[in-house]
């Protein structure tokens, strides 16, 4: 959202306040401070391994309290998680029109992933303005019967944040051996916790016991459900690097020095292929099925054999490699934020 923020205080016409529910502070915090966004309201919501019932309930009273303080005239909310939710439907009892940057995206599984797949389809019912990042997810919303009229096509705002830092001189932080290709890893999804993620952590150890010349870093996310069994499996294995999740600026300089990206997120998959890194998702359905189509990203789910035969191919097909690492992005030019600013000024009449 952070492109989206600064385009509009750039404006004569739009009185910006930022709310952070720190629903992910550790994330929030670093990132605020990249882009020079101080939040306006901060909620600071985020409680060690709360339930989601814990996090939704919490939201509604807290948000609920906002509005009424801050009286808007729009909403804006991007994404897919429970915040996203929740604002979306305080926002509709207080009758504030909402927009959703980054809408239609849809596995079409109301399980996976969970909750976010919910997630975003519940809160698109509850908004005014959908701001899609492809014409796929244009042609999602109109299936589902919103108004042509109220869906727009704008890129995704991850695109302008990217090309706003990847340019510049990064310091990834942590020591990689010379000569040692890096894989980059992150796994945290929910629907993954148990056996899944087991799976997961013994393909890439296998993996690594295979080869000497490929280093794997694992930024590991905080929840015990992920960061006990990474540490179990992985933490002693040769040529693997575990650490705390990196902040923004990091983890960009990581992904432009992997060899490739191992990765259950979403904003990931948008990421490293525009920046020429291939993409082995670690799910079974994705909600951008567009990098996939290009053939920059690969689905190999939680399935050792998939993961072991793919991550073989990456590091030793240079022909394979190549057709994956183009530097592709159908997620937009960078410049969907200004687009979203002109798509709001013109409907408010500002």
């Amino acid at each position: 959202m952070a492109p989206v923020v600064l385009a509009l205080k750039e404006t004569g016409w739009a009185d910006v306040r930022v709310m952070a529910t720190a629903q992910h502070r550790h994330m929030m915090d670093q990132v605020l401070e990249v882009f020079g966004i101080r939040p306006d309201v901060d909620l600071d919501i985020m409680r060690p391994n709360q339930t989601l019932p814990e996090l939704t309930s919490r939201l509604i009273t807290a948000l609920d309290s906002v509005l009424a303080a801050e009286a808007p005239d729009v909403v804006l909310v991007q994404g897919d998680t429970t915040t996203v939710l929740t604002v979306a439907l305080a926002s509709f009892y207080r009758k504030v029109p909402v927009g959703h940057v980054e809408a239609g995206l849809r596995t079409g599984d109301m399980h996976n992933p969970f909750p976010e797949e919910m997630n975003r389809v519940l809160a698109g019912n509850l908004c005014r303005w959908h701001f899609a990042p492809t014409r796929a997810s244009r042609d999602n919303l109109l299936r589902e019967g919103f108004s042509e009229g109220d869906v727009h096509v704008t890129g995704n705002t991850v695109i302008d944040a990217l090309h706003q830092v990847a340019s510049r001189e990064l310091d990834l932080g942590i020591p990689i051996p010379a000569g040692k290709r890096m894989v980059l890893m992150t796994a945290h999804r929910r629907e993954n916790f148990g056996a899944p993620f087991e799976q997961v952590c013994r393909a890439v150890r296998d993996l690594l016991r295979a080869r000497d010349d490929i280093q794997v870093l694992y930024p590991v996310h905080p929840n015990p459900n992920v960061r006990d069994v990474a540490t179990r499996m992985l933490a002693d294995c040769p040529g693997a690097i575990l650490c705390d999740p990196l902040e923004y600026l990091p983890f960009v300089a990581a992904m432009k020095r992997a060899h490739f990206v191992l990765t259950d997120s979403g904003g990931v998959q948008e990421e490293a292929p525009a920046l020429g890194k291939p993409v082995l998702v670690l799910r079974n359905e994705t909600e951008r099925p567009e990098a996939v189509a290009e053939g920059v990203v690969r689905l190999v789910g939680t399935d050792y054999d998939a993961i072991l035969r793919e991550s073989h191919r990456l590091l030793d097909d240079a022909d394979a490699y190549r057709a994956m690492a183009r530097g592709v992005s159908p997620y937009g030019d960078g410049r969907a934020a200004g687009r979203i600013v002109e798509i709001l000024r013109r409907d408010l009449g500002a």
